[in-house]
């Protein structure tokens, strides 16, 4: 799923601008939450730019890409030319193929990636989560979301209305629908944290018992 609104650059390398701008608060996050973290998968890796900067960052963690087969080009040229010894090539992951190709991870991280997906396709986001992530992990998830079913702000009751007019099953979803679909895997919300552009970090874990 992308991360952003992809353009091309004059190297042809995908680009999307909202991860330039939004990355730095983001990584503010991911130091805290993944200090004692040593791998993350990210589903959505888009373009890749997060990836290499975030895996720049916090060299202590293995960052494992995954997306759409169809965008892994792109990402992979971001990984060639960063060639940070903590990243691996990119994986095909699509949320409702499951189980998913890679066990035992540490934590996961995405981006602008539930709004984008249907409702099914959100629940079986969830569900890939318990056999891809170890019994103690972090979940991370970034983006707009509705609270009480309210919009936060105008400016995401328009960007809803874009979503919509782009693809039917696109919209901002509840926070209260999402919380409960991390609860019936075992995870428990730690974090809801407010981030620039009307945007939320939340932040999950899960524990052993």
């Amino acid at each position: 799923m992308p991360s952003g609104n992809p353009v091309e650059n004059p190297a042809a390398k995908p680009f999307a601008p909202s991860c330039e701008r939004n990355r730095e608060p983001i990584l503010a996050v991911l130091k805290r939450v993944f200090a004692e973290v040593g791998s993350v998968l990210e589903v959505g890796s888009g373009t890749g730019q997060h990836a290499v900067h975030f895996a720049e960052a916090m060299p202590q963690l293995r960052w494992q890409c995954s997306e759409q087969p169809e965008q892994l080009e792109g990402i992979q040229q971001w990984l060639h030319e960063a060639a940070l010894p903590n990243t691996t090539p990119p994986l095909a992951l699509q949320v409702s193929a499951q189980p998913w190709p890679v066990v035992d991870m540490e934590a996961l991280f995405t981006a602008n990636t539930l709004h984008i997906m249907s409702w099914p396709e959100v629940e079986q986001f969830f569900t890939g989560l318990d056999a891809a992530l170890k019994p103690t992990a972090k979940l991370v998830v970034y983006g707009p979301f509705n609270y009480q079913g309210q919009f936060t702000s105008d400016s995401n009751a328009q960007f809803d209305q874009w979503l919509k007019s782009q693809a039917a099953h696109w919209a901002i979803r509840d926070f209260e629908a999402v919380n409960a679909l991390a609860g019936s895997v075992g995870f428990s919300l730690d974090e809801d944290i407010e981030m620039p552009a009307n945007n939320r970090c939340l932040v999950w874990s899960r524990s052993a018992s």
